[in-house]
């Protein structure tokens, strides 16, 4: 029997559940299609508005101080400098050797005091030999005036013993001078801070032997800013806090008209009375004076902050409970607080949770619950 005749010949049909899938899949896609092609076909909900549930959202919470506007001293303060009302040099009128020293340095003395006399040997000689010339001077102008009226000599010699008999007498007068000019005297009332002369020491004319100060009144000086210059003027009344721990009522004596070129300030004096010179020349003091008064609000610096644009302000709330910001100038600093300006009369400053809103938005305000913490007087 053939091999071939006994093999069956292998056929193959389609299972009909193989195709389900196929179309489950189909419908799948066709689902899917259709949903997200629905937001074209359909109108959607406004995503504005609040889904069923959804908590409304409520104003932020702040608190508020009411401040009223007040009447406030403005002041200029700066550093300064205690100066001597008066400080010169004692110099030597005329040459010679010192014979006596009157005073001692730190010493008072009073105008025109002799501080030190000269040995008048040196000046008594010159003042002798000075006479003579004069009368030898005198004889040779004589006799050339004699010679010339009997035709012997000339006007030229006239002249001559002119001139020389005219530079005797000036020779003559200064030597005079000198004489009085041996007593070294104060030229003001003040102190001996610097006296540099000893018995038997010889001097020059016009060297310097010594300094005098006078500190009766003193001069406090300071500098002012171009910006301030126009609030300073003469016959302010300025307080002056010396470092020594002194304190004196000056008068500004003095306003600068041209600016220093490197710092642009100006050279201003004020007067400080010192009857008994208690206070000394050189030290530091702080001058302040007042310069008027301006309406303004006390307010505490935590409560002012900057605007999107950079100004200084203080937002407060409206009657609408609206947050506005309103730009504010520091007019003056104290420890506990600043004056500003800038504000209506009166305001509901915010004073908690400023940093949290804008200006525009719609606030809930509740009183602050110690105001604006510490008040001030403004004088």
């Amino acid at each position: 029997m053939d091999v071939t005749d006994q093999t069956e010949k292998l056929s193959f049909r389609d299972d009909p559940g193989a195709t389900r899938s196929v179309w489950i899949a189909a419908a799948l896609v066709i689902a899917i299609v259709g949903w997200m092609g629905s937001g074209y076909l359909l109108p959607s909900a406004d995503p504005g508005a609040p889904l069923a549930g959804e908590a409304r959202i409520e104003p932020v919470a702040v608190a508020v101080a009411q401040s009223t506007v007040q009447p406030v001293t403005l002041y200029f303060q700066a550093e300064g400098q205690a100066q001597p009302d008066r400080d010169s040099a004692i110099r030597v009128e005329t040459s010679g050797d010192v014979a006596e020293v009157l005073v001692q340095k730190g010493e008072e003395v009073t105008d025109g005091a002799v501080i030190a006399r000269l040995s008048p040997t040196r000046a008594d000689a010159e003042l002798l030999r000075a006479r003579e010339e004069v009368t030898r001077a005198q004889r040779e102008f004589d006799n050339a005036s004699t010679l010339l009226e009997r035709g012997v000599a000339t006007s030229d010699r006239v002249s001559d013993a002119r001139a020389a008999l005219a530079a005797a007498e000036a020779a003559l007068a200064a030597a005079e001078q000198a004489i009085e000019s041996l007593d070294i005297t104060a030229p003001f009332a003040g102190r001996i801070e610097r006296l540099s002369i000893d018995p038997g020491e010889f001097v020059q004319a016009g060297a310097e032997v010594g300094r005098i100060v006078d500190n009766r009144p003193l001069t406090v000086t300071l500098q002012v800013p171009q910006q301030a210059l126009g609030r300073i003027r003469d016959g302010q009344t300025a307080n002056i806090s010396f470092i020594t721990g002194e304190e004196r009522q000056g008068t500004v004596s003095f306003v600068g008209t041209s600016a220093n070129a490197e710092t642009r300030t100006f050279l201003a004096e004020i007067a400080v009375p010192n009857p008994d010179g208690a206070i000394p020349a050189g030290i530091s003091a702080e001058i302040t004076i007042p310069t008027g008064t301006a309406q303004a609000h006390f307010v505490q610096p935590s409560t002012v902050s900057l605007s999107p644009e950079g100004r200084l302000g203080v937002k407060a709330v409206d009657d609408d409970n609206t947050v506005v910001f309103y730009p504010v100038d520091i007019v003056r600093a104290e420890i506990n607080g600043i004056w500003v300006t800038g504000l209506p009369e009166t305001a509901q400053i915010i004073t908690v949770g400023q940093g949290f809103v804008n200006a525009g938005e719609v606030v809930a305000p509740s009183p602050a619950s110690n105001g604006l913490e510490t008040q001030s007087t403004g004088d």
